[in-house]
């Protein structure tokens, strides 16, 4: 789960464009914002298409909604304010709803929630993952995410090393260029998995700070677009009452991804 950087600026073009939304009529299009580098929650197949768990949920949303969904791939930095700036409807892009972000845009209830998690190269003589033990290390996280965010406050006897996207990161831990890198344990451990993080190896997660990871992932709408929140809210209940939040869940992980 990810948070952006540019609050303050997306705050004050918010201040002055709070207009409520108009609710979505059946066929009606939703305009979807995400980062589509965050595999395997949203990233872009060989085609160009949007795949993961995000975008399944988004379509599984829309279809619930009787909406078209499209979606916009938009750096995680800008994100908020490209959604200020009506570049498109929501966002669902692994966002963490904190309650820095909570003052600038409206969230839906959550649709998962992970912990951060560490991981490193597999010859690392790294034991465990705390701020003891990452002493004097280098570690790589996305900019303006929660994890980035957590390293700075919790792990503050190591060296942060911030990346424009996870897939950069990823690869200066494989090449030996960092020590670790800190992001959420679903997509730290799919990597792992892969072909591409053969090198590495999960160290272990890290304890949830409710103010920095917040209280799970959300959908982002514009402040005071209540009528497609609750719209989206109603979705998000009957998916996961009607067993399609399950089916797509499965698709992707062996756990119960939606937690406590």
């Amino acid at each position: 789960m990810r948070i952006s950087t540019r609050l303050l600026a997306a705050a004050s073009f918010a201040a002055m464009s709070l207009v409520a939304g108009a609710a979505l009529a059946d066929g009606d299009t939703l305009v979807i914002g995400t980062d589509a580098t965050y595999p395997p929650f949203e990233s872009l197949d060989a085609g160009g298409k949007f795949v993961g768990f995000d975008i399944d949920i988004a379509n599984a949303l829309c279809d619930q909604m009787k909406v078209k969904c499209t979606f916009v791939n938009q750096d995680f930095d800008g994100i908020i304010p490209a959604l200020q700036a009506k570049k498109f409807d929501a966002i669902v892009s692994s966002m963490s709803i904190t309650p820095e972000r909570e003052k600038i845009v409206d969230f839906t209830n959550k649709y998962y929630n992970t912990p951060p998690a560490i991981a490193v190269p597999k010859d690392s003589t790294l034991k465990e993952a705390t701020d003891e033990a990452l002493k004097g290390k280098t570690i790589g996280a996305q900019s303006s995410t929660t994890h980035a965010n957590y390293a700075s406050a919790h792990l503050k006897d190591a060296e942060l090393k911030l990346y424009p996207s996870a897939d950069e990161y990823k690869l200066d831990l494989s090449n030996g260029r960092i020590d670790a890198a800190i992001d959420d344990v679903v997509v730290l451990s799919e990597w792992v998995k892969s072909d591409a993080g053969n090198c590495c190896k999960m160290l272990g997660t890290l304890k949830i700070d409710p103010v920095i990871n917040g209280a799970g992932a959300g959908i982002a709408v514009r402040k005071g677009d209540t009528a497609l929140k609750d719209k989206l809210n109603a979705a998000i209940a009957a998916i996961r009452a009607n067993g399609t939040y399950k089916k797509i869940q499965d698709k992707y992980f062996d756990f119960d991804v939606y937690g406590d």
